[in-house]
């Protein structure tokens, strides 16, 4: 199996932890060593988020993320600023509702999705960071659906379980796409 060094990054508010944290729980779910390191900035919403996550058959030697070979950004800043990081043969996941701006290396992978707006039209507001996460998972294949809808079932907290069934919708409306 193949080891994944993710960044998740974007802005306070767009869910990029909570995001980090479901893929996080999926690795544990599959038996692999994981780490999952939150980072945001004193703004919280509004303010920069991103949280580095690791999957690996082997122990994880540090939770930072500084090369990573997956980089999903939510927002333009976060792409500017992580782009470059990304290890050649790497794979990127960007909201293109957000993240206008075009990539010019070729020694890299790119997903670009307008989970913004697809939230939108399918009445998914609030939760275009799922979107992304089905396009990475199908992409990436860091685990199955079945073990992210179990993940998402440990992750949204009892305050929301109202909004299970729209995580798991979101996650399978990014995986089709």
């Amino acid at each position: 199996m193949t080891d994944y060094n993710m960044l998740l990054a974007g802005f306070g508010g767009q869910g990029i932890l909570f995001c980090g944290k479901v893929v996080a729980y999926a690795g544990l779910l599959d038996n692999r060593e994981v780490s999952w390191l939150p980072s945001y900035g004193p703004e919280m919403r509004g303010g920069t988020a991103n949280c580095s996550v690791c999957i690996s058959e082997e122990p994880v030697g540090s939770p930072l993320v500084t090369e990573p070979n997956v980089l999903l950004a939510l927002n333009g800043p976060s792409f500017d600023k992580f782009i470059d990081s990304v290890v050649p043969g790497g794979q990127v996941f960007i909201d293109s509702t957000l993240v206008e701006r075009e990539c010019s290396r070729d020694d890299i992978t790119l997903f670009r999705l307008p989970a913004s707006q697809l939230s939108l039209d399918e009445h998914l507001e609030g939760i275009a960071n799922m979107i992304v996460l089905g396009k990475l998972l199908k992409e990436t294949g860091f685990s199955t659906l079945e073990t992210v809808e179990k993940a998402l079932e440990k992750c949204v907290p009892p305050s929301k379980r109202h909004l299970l069934e729209h995580n798991i919708r979101a996650v399978k409306l990014g995986m089709s796409k």
